[in-house]
């Protein structure tokens, strides 16, 4: 039988021993980034499901295909009223924001 691992920890543990707590300024800049990478990788495989390159995607938009792969590589901040007219023109969808309290 085997013996169970006593040493795991939760993922939520985790990040407070190798970012600190929530509202630090280590973990605040993890989180961000984290979400920034979320936006990237969101966007590409949308990208993909709609069956475009990045550059039929910029195209679409009115932007640049360096622009886009920024975006998915997590290289770049964006505007929002950026992120809002690439998923309107790219996609013909619409985004909505939540805010945690």
């Amino acid at each position: 039988m085997k013996k169970p691992n006593n040493n795991l920890i939760s993922f939520a543990d985790h990040l407070d021993s190798q970012y600190g707590i929530r509202g630090t300024e280590t973990r605040e800049k993890y989180e961000e980034g984290f979400e920034s990478f979320k936006l990237g990788e969101m966007l590409q495989e949308l990208r993909k499901e709609y069956g475009m390159t990045q550059e039929q995607l910029a195209e679409k938009c009115g932007t640049t295909k360096t622009y886009i792969s920024r975006i998915e590589n997590d290289a770049s901040d964006i505007r929002l009223s950026t992120l809002m007219r690439i998923f309107r023109e790219g996609f013909g969808r619409h985004l909505s924001l939540n805010v945690d309290i």
